[in-house]
């Protein structure tokens, strides 16, 4: 069995220094964590977490609650859940999963939480440990959400420089955050290109959307582009569209927003505003482990511009 001697021997290095790599990484210079880590990697030395607990006082665990429903259909939470075991595993955490119908025991060092309304608000605050959330919010809690504004500023410029002269935003019916910040998106792009905002707010069905189509066949104006708040919503657009027999994107264009799986599946392809989801999930677990690491109460922002992916369903 491989010991901590054995790790600084490889290393060439202390015994007290391959500790202080593992117990107190802020300590040592990013130099020697990347030998003692190497060391440790070539020989499969893997670090007593229980013993590490006892001297630090903490559980080395982090919680990460997912607050609403997840659809297995789609990657999207496996995305953001392997960055964030990506980010928390070089700082030796384990990550512990919260569903809505799951269980939440024991102790934890800190909460990553995703999927939250306003009405969670109360009880985040009431957290006794470090908090991150996946979403911006408007609590004053540091976040790591795409950068939902320019996200859809992007998407309508797209739509404009393409030749669409209406563009009809198809919104979600939230008051959050998120969702203020991409209407705000469309609705700044769209005055000052001279037209005026036209939104329709809908639960993340794209059932709600397809019908949204159908029922308004008599009113759609050909050159439309519709800009979606999610793929899901895309995803119905297009089937209704589709359903009433005209021409995806001659005559009409669809964006959409996530580019996690449905903008893919869907026929002609989505062109969309993709997250990086991945990545945001690392910064996730790099902050909260900033704030358990170094005793950070400071709250910060950190916004990912997403990446327009032009496909099928715009010129």
């Amino acid at each position: 069995m491989t010991t901590l001697a054995d790790v600084a021997k490889k290393a060439n290095v202390s015994a007290m220094t391959v500790s202080r790599v593992i117990n107190h990484p802020d300590k040592v210079t990013e130099e020697l964590k990347e030998l003692v880590h190497q060391a440790m990697l070539e020989l499969d030395y893997q670090p007593n977490i229980a013993a590490k607990s006892l001297v630090s006082k903490r559980s080395h665990i982090i919680k990460v609650y997912i607050l609403e429903e997840m659809d297995t259909t789609e990657p999207y939470y496996m995305n953001l859940l392997v960055g964030i075991a990506r980010s928390i595993g070089k700082a030796h955490y384990s990550l512990q999963l919260v569903t809505t119908d799951g269980v939440d025991r024991g102790p934890a060092d800190g909460s990553i939480i995703t999927g939250f309304r306003q009405a969670d608000m109360d009880w985040i605050r009431n957290l006794r440990k470090p908090v991150v959330l996946f979403g911006e919010n408007e609590a004053g809690f540091s976040f790591v959400d795409s950068d939902n504004y320019q996200g859809i500023v992007s998407a309508c410029k797209h739509a404009i420089e393409a030749g669409y002269q209406q563009l009809v935003y198809i919104g979600l019916e939230l008051e959050e955050a998120f969702t203020k910040s991409r209407e705000k998106g469309y609705i700044d792009t769209v005055t000052k290109a001279g037209q005026a905002p036209k939104i329709y707010r809908f639960d993340n069905r794209s059932s709600a959307a397809r019908k949204f189509i159908q029922t308004q066949n008599e009113h759609l104006v050909k050159n439309t582009c519709f800009i979606c708040a999610t793929d899901r919503l895309a995803l119905g657009i297009n089937q209704g569209l589709q359903s009433i027999g005209v021409e995806v994107p001659a005559d009409f264009g669809i964006i959409g927003y996530d580019g996690v799986f449905l903008d893919q599946v869907s026929s002609p392809k989505l062109t969309t505003m993709k997250q990086a989801i991945v990545e945001m999930g690392e910064a996730c677990g790099e902050l909260l482990i900033q704030k358990i690491e170094h005793n950070d109460t400071s709250q910060r922002q950190q916004r990912f511009l997403p990446q327009l992916v032009v496909r099928e369903s715009t010129r």
